[in-house]
């Protein structure tokens, strides 16, 4: 099994930064691409970014693209999200996915496990 844990949600101003991790640990050889993905109230859950562990390719939703990156830190079996400029509809429940397979998708049944979720609020 793997078990991810995401950390560094909170309350911020619009125009602030944020940056999230996801930590894995358990059979962390079991899967090649990891992602993110938020869901704010009353909303379905929403793509945000993805990345393939071994060559670092990315996959960005629009809505996020030039604002969020997404990074990985093998060594340590984490994955970040970088999150500027962030606005008032930034605002979700963020979780962290992983899968095994290749492709840098990002479709949530694609993913075969999941964190909890790290709660971003930002105020205007």
């Amino acid at each position: 099994q793997v078990q991810l844990v995401e950390s560094g949600g909170g309350l911020v101003q619009a125009g602030d930064s944020l940056r999230l991790s996801c930590a894995a640990s358990g059979r962390t050889f079991s899967w090649d691409t990891m992602a993110w993905f938020r869901q704010a109230p009353g909303k379905e859950r929403e793509f945000a970014a993805a990345i393939r562990m071994s060559d670092g390719m990315t996959n960005y939703a629009d809505s996020v693209k030039g604002r969020f990156t997404i990074s990985r830190d093998n060594a340590k079996n984490t994955m970040y999200l970088q999150m500027n400029s962030l606005e008032p509809e930034d605002t979700a429940v963020y979780y962290c996915a992983a899968r095994t397979g290749w492709r840098v998708t990002g479709n949530s049944y694609d993913y075969d496990y999941w964190g909890q979720g790290t709660q971003v609020t930002v105020s205007s």
